[in-house]
């Protein structure tokens, strides 16, 4: 009871007004410590870098012996790894699931050099006549998860950088890789998918549900820097039997496609 006479009147954390405020903590002093700390030498990471919440292409490349770890990234909690994609050099973190831990990423890898992000999440539909497996490139993310209203102000939705998603759009349709368009929700409670939230969601017009794209989105168009996110549409939150299958290479190859057209599309966007 002392606590909330003490609390009283005061403003919830979640119900932010600081959006143009800039942070105490930042992600190029944290990896400033972290090299000091761990004795590591100063490198940046390629421009062009891909999260990989499943760690499915890591571990692809890392069989096909295509890629290594990066020597340099400081990151406390994960590792880097390099490849080259189509000619492109790419850096890949695996294993950055959910809004907050993809956000504290995408900081520190923007931090480190990178100047486009990719990310290639598994999804779940919420729009039965999706087939699976499919990729959807997310235009617009509905806003279910906490990180990005410390970016933005409160609302229903984030777009995602229409120039930017057009020209991947286009590189994408010559390239002749299959990717439809679409809203995702942004869930940080993915067991908590209930039916109520999932025709709310669809009601929105979110064809699938995962856990990142609402926050890095909004990371992006707060600190300007160009995001894609793309949902690689796999199940059906295993409610039928056989669900999460991505088909060859556990989607592996199909995702560094994705980043290649990705990477071409923002390139355009340069010129």
């Amino acid at each position: 009871m002392t606590l909330n006479r003490v609390t009283a009147g005061l403003p919830l954390l979640v119900d932010r007004s600081d959006h143009n405020q800039p942070s105490v903590f930042l992600a190029r002093n944290l990896l400033r410590e972290a090299r000091r700390q761990r004795r590591l030498t100063a490198g940046d990471v390629p421009e062009v870098c891909l999260l990989d919440p499943d760690g499915d292409v890591v571990r692809h490349l890392e069989a096909a012996r295509r890629g290594e770890r990066s020597a340099t990234w400081a990151c406390y909690h994960t590792a880097l790894w390099e490849s080259v994609v189509d000619g492109v050099p790419v850096g890949i973190v695996p294993h950055a699931v959910g809004a907050p831990f993809a956000v504290l990423v995408a900081e520190e890898l923007f931090a480190s050099g990178c100047r486009l992000l990719v990310s290639v999440t598994s999804a779940g539909t919420i729009d039965p006549t999706l087939p699976l497996p499919e990729v959807v490139l997310i235009e617009r993310a509905l806003r279910g998860e906490g990180t990005s209203q410390a970016y933005l102000p409160p609302d229903r939705f984030i777009d995602a950088d229409p120039c930017l998603v057009g020209a991947v759009a286009a590189a994408l349709r010559e390239r002749r890789l299959d990717a439809v368009p679409g809203v995702a929700w942004t869930t940080d409670a993915p067991f908590r998918e209930t039916e109520n939230a999932l025709g709310i969601a669809r009601d929105c017009g979110a064809v699938v549900v995962e856990m990142e794209a609402a926050a890095l989105y909004a990371f992006g168009a707060a600190c300007r820097h160009p995001v894609v996110c793309f949902a690689h549409v796999t199940n059906t939150m295993a409610v039928d039997h056989g669900d999460f299958e991505k088909g060859p290479a556990n989607g592996a190859e199909q995702a560094l496609a994705l980043v290649a057209a990705a990477a071409e599309g923002w390139t355009r966007t340069l010129a």
